[in-house]
């Protein structure tokens, strides 16, 4: 397994459940760098002073805090010190709350736990706990020198970490930008159409087609071959104005899909009986043409 990137303990009441912390996304699009277009020469950038124009180096820079226009002010190390939150290896659980009650907007970044050496039986009790209840651990945690909002739950027998956004990192949005809302008839007519589409979650069915598509040009082009373009179907312009209507359309096009799903995967009744009669000639045919050719075939035994 990958080095953990923190180590500590998940603690709730008076139990302690020592833990490691893993990565549980990659980032997997492709990385560039920018290159001089005559000679394909990859490019360095150098810090520049604004006033003098001149390079400066590492060891002469500073963290800065712009305090109005142009006007700015130096923040040290010992003032990132002051302002710190104590550091501290624990994962301490404040509340537990519905899993589902918690606002999709506030999900942030997962991460995978695995439990420390001795701590495995106090790991699994609290992933089945929490798992079964419903429920997650809402806790405060320091890494990085930063503090996390994050929530725990028991995902597959696992505890699964997720940081969460605090409320204060949300943009507030003015009421008076919203639009009225649809009828009965449209509203009644969409909540069909999500009906009618509906399906059960399985991530597995949506892939990053962009990053699949360009790995192909990038390589055709390393291999010294012309990639080809490919070809995205045109949408049809369409006239329709009305709302309803075109909700209409979209659910008639829904059930049309459903139900050409349905006939590939079941044969109709009459198609099958018309095959069992088939078959049954067929096979009536065979036998009556077997039955003729046998005294034939007896007549040819006796002679040999």
């Amino acid at each position: 397994m990958a080095r953990p990137l923190w180590k500590g303990y998940i603690t709730f009441g008076l139990v302690n459940v020592p833990i490691e912390l893993h990565t549980a996304v990659r980032d997997r699009r492709p990385r560039f760098r920018l290159l001089h277009s005559k000679d394909l020469s990859p490019i360095s950038m150098e810090r520049v002073c604004q006033k003098d124009g001149r390079p400066v180096a590492w060891d002469d820079l500073v963290k800065g805090y712009e305090v109005e226009p142009g006007s700015f002010i130096a923040v040290t190390e010992d003032d990132f010190k002051t302002a710190a939150v104590e550091r501290s290896h624990s994962i301490d659980i404040r509340d537990f709350v519905p899993a589902d009650d918690i606002d999709p907007r506030y999900w942030d970044t997962p991460y995978l736990t695995a439990p420390a050496k001795g701590g495995e039986s106090t790991y699994a009790l609290l992933a089945a706990a929490l798992e079964k209840s419903g429920r997650a651990g809402i806790a405060k945690y320091v890494m990085r020198e930063r503090q996390h909002l994050a929530a725990v739950r028991g995902v597959d027998g696992q505890l699964l970490l997720s940081t969460l956004r605090f409320h204060d990192d949300f943009v507030k949005i003015e009421r008076g930008r919203t639009s009225a809302p649809s009828s009965s008839k449209e509203l009644s007519l969409a909540v069909q159409l999500i009906e009618g589409l509906k399906s059960e979650w399985d991530p597995t069915r949506y892939t990053d087609d962009y990053v699949k598509a360009l790995m192909k040009v990038i390589e055709a082009k390393a291999d010294g071959a012309k990639p080809t373009k490919g070809t995205v179907p045109a949408r049809r312009a369409t006239n329709v104005v009305d709302l309803a209507e075109r909700l209409r359309q979209s659910l008639e096009a829904a059930k049309s899909r459903s139900a050409g799903s349905r006939e590939a995967s079941v044969v109709p009744r009459a198609q099958v009986s018309q095959r069992s009669k088939t078959e049954k000639r067929t096979s009536k045919a065979t036998r009556t043409k077997s039955a003729a050719h046998a005294p034939r075939r007896a007549r040819k035994r006796a002679a040999a």
